[in-house]
């Protein structure tokens, strides 16, 4: 057990690409926790996936002894946490078992949403944050601007912004320095009944589950009956200990230490995210307060290629599962597709991660259908349902009314592109409620619906700010909207899985661009195709696929020309019988194209 007056914990919050897992490595090289030969780039980021898109998805939490200039021996605990806006849930979790904060801006970059929202959410944690300055080094730095921008976006002291380079390790000791003298210890009595807070739980084919927890008052040892809180299972602790990065076991966890814990748990139900961990013998009056859990904003439904893969599908969700509390699904049954799963994310990107890993990782071929959010529906009965899939949308004359849920979006974006992202949010139904500026950028808050946002927003509002637009959201509850189901028909037939709910004044337009991407993505056959948006019984939009044409008159030479009409009659009649029987075969890329479709 180390002293709680020589710990501190912090983690380090940042937007996109400004130098978070970089940072934690030179962290890591400095305090001598891994041998020169070990060290590789982004040490923390384990997964393929994340070194490959170069970005944190898991919070990754490490052990460092560090031996201050005062000649004291101090432990840190770091938290190395996502940017991405889809993974705020990490984030915030990672904040509740930390006193402290190292608030990264990219000296070139400036201050951006997601360092904005970071910082918003390490004050309401009531944290101490150090602002740091990162790639200093580079030509394009500019951190006179970026300490004005931190003093009036975020509302903390520029003036005291640490300067570093992360990529080259100028400045990382005096961080660390910073870190020892300006961050808090934490506080807890080693006395009291055990209180350890469980701030993530995975699964390890080897030892059960893994829970990573934060100890606040009493002593976590080997051997000792823990029980759940929540839950109220009782487990008996076989293995205490930390990551430095590597698992290194201990003796005990006291007050302020944060480290990992197994009991041969199996289901990772048991080891709840949030939940506090108290001694069964002398258990702690009451728990900790624990985390607001994730809420699903995204629906997608996922089917096997293969309707014979159903059953690897069904056991590669429940692996994942175990690994990522916030992914959710359960089964369903399309006619078109066949047996699937309806599944819930936090935004496209943790849905495009969840569909690689299952690509890669378990060798699934997929056919992922829309993005959808949750509606709620009022039925003139007065019953209230949560509408999930666009397939479960009731009849129209039974709904009394249906809401749809909002966003509060914070977009910062340099003056020279404010006409087309103002342009953007208008045409997406956006309503304002602030524009404020900063230097040369502008802080735009706007109120969207999230059905608009999920198909293509971030790649349009990329798109018309030549990449300089930030964009971070909250959600902000749901508002009454008219809205109508628009079903995709094939030859007469309806396609639940390319059948979308939309709101009315966009319905002509979203149903056009379909059935346009759907005429190039759909193989000619042997008769016509006809594509069709329809809204209930009203056509919006219609495309054909024109069929292909076998020259039956090829081998007439010459002769009378009724051969050449009877020819072609028998050729029409044949088409005519092939479409009422043919079954029109939909490439996956269809259904992945109706991401893409925008407005």
């Amino acid at each position: 057990m180390k002293d709680p007056s020589r710990i501190r914990n912090f983690a380090i919050v940042a937007h996109i690409d400004h130098g978070k897992s970089t940072l934690a490595d030179r962290l890591i090289e400095r305090c001598g926790a891994l041998d020169p030969r070990e060290m590789t780039d982004q040490v923390l980021d384990s997964m393929d996936i994340e070194r490959e898109r170069g970005i944190t998805i898991k919070a990754q939490t490490v052990r460092l002894s560090y031996r201050a200039r005062d000649g004291r021996d101090y432990t840190l605990h770091l938290v190395d946490t996502p940017g991405h806006v889809d993974f705020a849930y990490e984030v915030s979790r990672s904040l509740r078992a930390c006193e402290g904060a190292v608030l990264l801006v990219d000296a070139t970059q400036g201050v951006e949403a997601q360092t904005l929202a970071n910082a918003y959410q390490a004050v309401e944690a009531d944290l101490e944050i150090i602002p740091v300055l990162n790639k200093i080094d580079l030509p394009a730095a500019d951190p006179e601007r970026v300490r004005q921008q931190i003093s009036d976006i975020i509302g903390l002291d520029g003036d005291e912004a640490l300067m570093i380079s992360a990529k080259t390790g100028l400045g990382v000791e005096e961080l660390l320095e910073a870190i020892v003298q300006r961050l808090p210890p934490p506080r807890g009595d080693a006395e009291a009944p055990l209180q350890a807070l469980v701030v993530d739980s995975w699964y390890d084919p080897y030892v059960g589950v893994v829970t990573l927890v934060r100890v606040k008052n009493g002593v976590l040892r080997a051997g000792q009956r823990v029980r759940f809180m929540g839950t109220g299972a009782v487990h008996l602790v076989d293995r205490v200990g930390v990551f430095t990065p590597k698992s290194r076991t201990v003796e005990a966890l006291g007050p302020g230490e944060i480290g990992f814990l197994t009991a041969g748990i199996k289901e990772i139900a048991d080891a709840r995210v949030g939940d506090t961990l108290t001694d069964e013998r002398r258990p702690a009056p009451v728990p900790l307060p624990g985390f607001r859990p994730s809420q699903p904003v995204v629906w997608c439904s996922m089917f096997p290629t293969d309707s014979s893969a159903y059953p690897q599908l069904r056991d590669s969700l429940a692996k994942l599962r175990l690994n990522d509390a916030s992914f959710v699904y359960e089964p369903e049954n399309s006619t078109a597709l066949g047996l699937g799963f309806r599944c819930g994310f936090l935004g496209l990107l943790h849905l495009e991660i969840i569909q690689e890993r299952l690509e890669r990782e378990f060798g699934l071929e997929l056919v992922i259908t829309a993005p959808s959010v949750v509606y709620r529906v009022t039925l003139t009965d007065g019953s209230r349902r949560e509408l999930h899939n666009p397939a479960d949308y009731p009849d129209p004359s039974r709904i009394a009314r249906i809401e749809e849920p909002f966003i509060r979006a914070t977009i910062l974006v340099p003056d020279a592109h404010l006409g087309a992202v103002l342009r953007l949010c208008e045409e997406r139904r956006g309503e304002q409620l602030d524009l404020s500026w900063a230097g040369s950028r502008a802080m735009l808050v706007y109120r969207l619906p999230l059905n608009e946002v999920v198909y293509d927003f971030y790649d349009r509002l990329k798109s018309v700010s030549r990449g300089y637009a930030s964009f971070d959201y909250q959600l902000d509850g749901y508002r009454e909207s008219d809205l109508v189901k628009l079903t995709i028909r094939i030859n007469g037939d309806p396609v639940e899985a390319l059948s979308f709910i939309v709101h009315r004044s966009m319905a002509e337009a979203r149903g056009r661009a379909m059935c346009e991407k759907l005429k190039e993505l759909i193989p000619r056959q042997l008769f016509e195709v006809r594509i069709q948006a329809a809204i209930g019984g009203r056509i919006v939009a219609s495309e054909r696929v024109r069929p292909l044409r076998k020259d039956v008159t090829a081998k007439c030479y010459g002769g009378d020309v009724t051969r050449k009409r009877k020819l072609l009659e028998r050729q029409k009649e044949g088409k005519k019988r092939m479409r009422q029987v043919g079954k029109v075969e939909i490439p996956q890329e269809a259904f992945l194209a109706a991401l893409k479709v925008g407005a």
